[in-house]
């Protein structure tokens, strides 16, 4: 028994929302939603849970919220204010175990395995803590895997009802994974997207457990290595380890704008800015990538994507814009109006400098490691300006 791992997932209930009660305790106990503005193409990123009462949900138009609860109050992000408060969150669970896999702003895993005590009063103990010390409410899962753990929360907050945060705390016992599992739809299970959830129906599978019982050999023949993974999964089994570093996979920046676009001149420039913001991310991450990727909505949502790889990875704001208005020219044509744009950045890795050994004792090199050492200085006063004042503080010239 001293294998057994002791897995905790947590998730800050409705997180945007009780740091904005934290900073206006009125707004506690009604409908509001935080996000962008209902006269443009402002979406909900959080609501509170008065405004779920009347189907309002994250990602929703937020004009399409207020058509449903027309006493919605809305509340302006303020990512920095949200960033801070995670940062103390997650302080208080590494204080607990130096095994914490941060998955987003406000969620998590914690390997709890190596302490003496229950995992169920660890969860309770690290509940309370949160709320006595930073007044938010907080759900959490326990299980000895991290997929049984993240269903487990999901299906605790689910159980909970009322009009409030759910502050729930569900514990899968050791050996009831499968058996808890069982009765829960096919889509609750991690890697079930709506194409294969509509696969496993027409077969006959309505459940987890219906899966678990289906035979393995033919999931795999039907699914191929997917189905030889979801067999195991609906049996309860995830051997994956709590990570404490997890390496980016793509940096990207998107705007969709207030009105659809169809002007060049004022879509290329948003490319321009989407590239230098994707550039800054890059180095302050010391990351370069060598596939940069366009993103494009039109009016009617259709929503096509392109891609080219570099030769050489980059982080040049430059090589980037230049890169993805390649790829925006054959694919816009004039006049067409656009409603988002995206620019990302993949097949990323670090950015040592690395110079030939042939090189190294040419004129040639002298002026390069000059002038990586001037870009260098140059980053570095630009990212202190930046860290000061904000992203906008340095802008791009356009030629007159």
């Amino acid at each position: 028994m001293d294998n057994i791992r002791k897995i905790i997932h947590i998730d800050l209930d409705a997180f945007f929302c009780a740091v904005e009660e934290l900073r206006d305790p009125s707004l506690r106990g009604k409908p509001f939603a935080v996000g962008g503005s209902p006269t443009g193409r402002g979406v909900v990123a959080s609501c509170s849970y008065p405004a779920r009462q009347f189907g309002v949900h994250s990602a929703m138009p937020m004009s399409q919220a207020l058509r449903l609860c027309p006493q919605l109050i809305v509340v302006r992000s303020r990512h920095s204010d949200y960033s801070a408060v995670s940062r103390q969150v997650m302080a208080r669970l590494r204080a607990l175990t130096p095994l914490v896999e941060q998955l987003s702003i406000d969620e998590a895993f914690l390997d709890v395995t190596g302490l003496d005590r229950p995992a169920t009063l660890l969860a309770r103990e690290l509940q309370q803590t949160i709320r006595e010390e930073l007044d938010l409410p907080c759900s959490l899962g326990v299980a000895t895997n991290k997929l049984v753990a993240k269903i487990a929360n999901n299906v605790g907050k689910a159980q909970a009802g009322g009009d409030g945060p759910p502050n729930a705390i569900q514990v899968v016992p050791p050996g009831q994974e499968a058996a808890f599992l069982a009765p829960l739809p096919c889509e609750e299970l991690w890697g079930v997207g709506p194409k294969t959830a509509a696969r496993l129906h027409e077969l006959g599978m309505e459940t987890i457990g219906d899966m678990a019982r289906f035979p393995e050999a033919e999931l795999e023949r039907l699914f191929g290595k997917h189905g030889r993974d979801l067999a195991r999964r609906a049996k309860g089994i995830d051997e994956r380890p709590v990570t404490t570093h997890r390496e980016a996979k793509s940096v990207s920046q998107e705007t969709t704008f207030r009105r659809d676009v169809s002007d060049g001149a004022e879509l290329r420039q948003a490319l321009r800015r989407l590239s230098e913001g994707v550039a800054r991310r890059l180095q302050r991450k010391r990351l370069a990538g060598s596939t940069v990727k366009l993103k494009l909505r039109w009016s009617d949502f259709t929503t096509p994507t392109r891609q080219t790889t570099l030769r050489q990875p980059t982080d040049d704001a430059g090589q980037i814009y230049t890169a993805v208005l390649k790829l925006f020219e054959p694919l816009w044509r004039p006049g067409q109006a656009v409603r988002l744009l995206g620019v990302g950045v993949t097949n990323l890795d670090e950015r040592p400098y690395q110079p030939r050994l042939w090189d190294m004792e040419t004129e040639a090199f002298r002026r390069a490691e000059a002038a990586y050492e001037k870009e260098r200085r140059l980053r570095a006063v630009v990212e202190a300006l930046e860290a000061r004042y904000g992203e906008e503080v340095l802008r791009r010239g356009v030629e007159g």
